[in-house]
């Protein structure tokens, strides 16, 4: 069996000007890389120039963004909830790719006003299911009013946010292994 740390891709959602998805995806990236069973490498929409439709044929960034989906073992979405969904961007480079996707596990860190961006989440849960993955039951959730972020976006640290970062990447971590070990033991069937 590969003992070797669970390579995870936390995807920051958002490419809006004045967004705090950086500094959210930033603040988590930083709990989850003081963990010695998983390495992050971050793909942050905003770095890639994807088309607004997609091509016949793939661009080079599509490419490159795919080929980072296919190198992880599981995924972090960062994403926030606009208008009681996920932003335009994170579909558009979630149907980048569709193979590298499967027999995966995917975790959740939203924000939003009120809800948490918990219904941004619910629809990414859909999504992901058709993509067949493994979602994780339990999330990372901010509401922006309630005072928990610095000037910058970044959010404080609180006792109830660091066990949810726990608890989520426990269970990502151990989805990852127990998926890794069943790709390598058979091909997944779709």
């Amino acid at each position: 069996m590969n003992e070797s740390p669970l390579q995870v891709a936390v995807i920051i959602g958002s490419t809006r000007e004045g967004r705090v998805g950086d500094a959210v995806g930033k603040w988590f990236t930083g709990r989850a890389e003081i963990r010695n069973d998983l390495v992050v490498d971050v793909l942050d929409l905003a770095d890639f120039d994807l088309p607004a439709g997609l091509p016949e044929q793939a661009t080079r960034e599509m490419t490159r963004f795919t080929e980072r989906v296919d190198a992880a073992e599981g995924f972090v979405v960062v994403t926030p909830e606009y208008n009681r969904s996920f932003p335009a961007s994170l579909k558009q480079a979630i149907d980048c790719a569709y193979d590298e996707w499967r027999a995966k596990p995917v975790g959740f860190v939203s924000y939003g006003y009120r809800s948490q961006g918990l219904y941004a989440v619910e629809q990414l849960r859909s999504v992901f299911t058709e993509l067949h993955t493994v979602t994780m039951r339990d999330t990372v959730a901010f509401n922006l009013l309630d005072g928990t972020f610095a000037r910058d976006g970044t959010p404080f640290d609180t006792e109830g946010q660091g066990q949810a970062v726990t608890t989520l990447l426990d269970q990502l971590t151990w989805w990852g292994f127990a998926l890794r070990e069943a790709r390598t033991s058979r091909p997944y069937v779709c």
